[in-house]
């Protein structure tokens, strides 16, 4: 195999395929990267057994051939190199291929291609589109309530299903907190299985997606997953699990409506919970007409107060929550206000921007 490429074009999807690799592998070829080269094409591929990643892009072929080596490594050199640098891949003998750019030569150990796992191309049992931007707010407006808990398997990633017939809906709760976010069903959706994806996956989709403009092509089965986003494919196993029943848990009946400047409202939190002890982040809110009054002690006697104007006319309620989760709510409003619909201190409180009927957040309360 023998191959020269710009660095600008190489690092790119290098920096793709080697965030899916796992640094610690007891199958050593895990760690590696494929480099397949044919007909002007350089295609680079990864897997970490659960997740694969296919990334395609031009390049001077001079001798076709395929090898596997070290992602990270190859990575580490390539981002090394210095902008502008042409690149020669050239593997000529068994166990070995040189990187050579100007006056820099590399070289890294190769494994057998056959050591590869196969990558899946199965067709999926359904396949639809959406616009990068659909999909993105989806995730965004999700990924960051996702469990990290193992023993909760099941929440460790976002459920996407349809939902009352016409709504693809993503949903996420850590037992916390809930991030609901849903659009109108695209067109040939409606056999699609309900899924879980992993949070890996996610979040190797949230930044691929922040680098492309157009439509992501979408494939699911009931085990896998594939999302392309233009000469990149993502293809993931699914969570084999269920995921809870999360209607049961957003209320329906909070009939004590506040709105407040997003911004005021994220300025002061982060504010007053600078005092909160560091493990509960716990803040206390005050309701009363028309005033907001956030509170936050810690266990060495220091204390902070700071009050809010806000379009509030209902009953006195004091409350609490976790500083950060609200936090992170606020981060995901789209608009200036944002609206609280409150029962008592006790119950769960559904967060979302007045009028968007499209996404909504639940926070449990905590006692403060």
């Amino acid at each position: 195999m023998k191959l020269t490429i710009d660095r600008a074009m190489l690092i790119k999807p290098l920096g793709h395929v080697q965030s899916v690799v796992e640094r610690r592998n007891t199958i050593p070829v895990l760690s590696n990267v494929v480099l397949k080269a044919e007909d002007g094409q350089l295609a680079l591929t990864a897997t970490d057994m659960d997740m694969d990643i296919v990334e395609s892009v031009a390049a001077a072929v001079i001798e076709p051939g395929t090898i596997t080596t070290p992602a990270q490594l190859l990575y580490e050199i390539v981002r090394k190199l210095p902008d502008g640098a042409e690149i020669e891949i050239s593997a000529e003998g068994e166990g070995q291929v040189k990187i050579s750019a100007g006056r820099s030569s590399f070289n890294l150990p190769t494994l057998p291609v056959d050591d590869f796992p196969a990558i899946s191309t199965a067709p999926m049992a359904c396949e639809f589109t959406l616009a990068a931007a659909e999909l993105k707010a989806l995730i965004e407006n999700t990924r960051f309530a996702v469990s990290t808990e193992e023993t909760r398997y099941y929440l460790n990633g976002i459920y996407v299903h349809l939902a009352d017939g016409h709504m693809l809906r993503a949903v996420s709760t850590d037992g916390h907190r809930l991030a609901r976010s849903q659009m109108d069903m695209p067109a040939n959706a409606e056999m699609m299985p309900s899924v879980i994806v992993p949070r890996k996956a996610v979040g190797e989709m949230s930044k691929l997606i922040d680098e492309f403009e157009g439509d992501v092509q979408i494939g699911l089965s009931d085990s896998r997953a594939r999302f392309r986003f233009g000469a990149v494919e993502v293809t993931t196993k699914l969570i084999d699990g269920t995921f809870p029943d999360y209607q049961r848990v957003i209320p329906t009946e909070n009939n004590h409506i506040m709105q407040v400047s997003v911004a005021s409202f994220k300025d002061s939190v982060d504010r007053v919970s600078t005092i909160s002890a560091e493990k509960t982040r716990s803040i206390k809110m005050k309701l009363t007409a028309g005033s907001l009054t956030l509170s936050a002690t810690s266990p060495d006697a220091a204390s902070a107060v700071e009050s809010l104007e806000v379009q509030y006319d209902g009953a006195d309620i004091e409350i609490g929550f976790n500083a950060r989760y609200l936090m992170d709510i606020a981060a995901q409003i789209d608009g200036d206000m944002m609206e609280f619909a409150l029962s008592d201190a006790s119950a769960p409180t559904v967060i979302r921007a007045p009028g968007d009927d499209a996404n909504l957040f639940v926070l449990m309360p905590m006692r403060v």
